[in-house]
């Protein structure tokens, strides 16, 4: 039962009401097909540039930050697409408080806050790091990063801890099926991340041909991992519709 969902309003009064899973996808596909339009043009287009590093060696993939961030038209593709997309993802985070609050048990419902509020953060450092590109404000740019990348991994811990063992009901199995693709795309995004890391320092250090490739390729795997596990909401929240009316504001609805 779903008694949070079964909110009955003026038909008069409702503003819009779309299925989750179309919200779901169009969250996804904007930042999505951003990214895949900044890295192929950027192969394309603009690849001695947004290929070159300090060390002048041989790289066959753009940074994430140079291919979204570098050049035109990449840069304006990918802030429109964070520009639409942020507000399906703030409201997709207001609607995991409501879930949170109906189905967490209450001793640990301050968890569930804590969820969103990464969420957020999260959403708000990745509108930042887009807007405020390492070429042109650096600083600006590392530190929206860094809060992104944190809230990020925590976030998607905390997100898998609170469906795994908090729950007040049985999972039904398209929400098993959400924890499951939950907990193998935090792992992916873990050591991704690392290894990413790894071949950062190593470049850095070392200056070899190709290790800033891995770099790039790792970085793309962070990237779409994150995504992906920002998608399991379509299965968390399978089969219900987003309602927004005048009187409730926005919730889920089951009819």
């Amino acid at each position: 039962m779903l008694p949070t969902y079964e909110r009955f309003s003026d038909p008069k009064s409702v503003l819009f009401r779309l299925p989750f899973a179309r919200l779901a996808l169009v969250a996804l596909s904007l930042p999505l097909g951003g990214f895949f339009f900044c890295v192929i043009w950027s192969l394309t287009f603009d690849f001695v540039r947004s290929t070159y590093t300090h060390c002048d060696v041989t790289n066959y993939l753009p940074s994430v930050s140079a291919a979204i961030g570098n050049y035109e038209p990449q840069k304006t593709v990918w802030r429109l697409a964070i520009f639409l997309h942020l507000p399906l993802r703030l409201a997709v985070a207001k609607i995991y408080l409501e879930h949170y609050r109906e189905h967490i048990r209450r001793s640990r419902r301050l968890l569930g806050i804590l969820a969103c509020f990464l969420n957020v953060v999260e959403d708000l450092a990745l509108f930042c790091l887009s807007f405020w590109t390492s070429a042109d404000h650096y600083e600006t740019h590392r530190n929206a990063f860094v809060v992104f990348i944190a809230c990020s991994e925590c976030y998607m811990l905390v997100s898998y801890l609170l469906n795994r063992n908090i729950r007040k009901t049985v999972l039904l199995p398209h929400e098993e099926k959400s924890l499951r693709y939950k907990r193998n795309l935090f792992l992916v995004n873990v050591m991704a991340f690392g290894l990413a890391g790894y071949c950062f320092v190593r470049h850095n250090s070392h200056c070899e041909a190709g290790v800033y490739t891995f770099f790039a390729l790792f970085e793309y795997i962070v990237v779409l991992t994150n995504m992906g596990f920002h998608m399991t909401s379509y299965w968390d929240f399978y089969a219900l519709n987003v309602v927004c009316d005048a009187k409730h504001g926005l919730y889920l609805s089951q009819s």
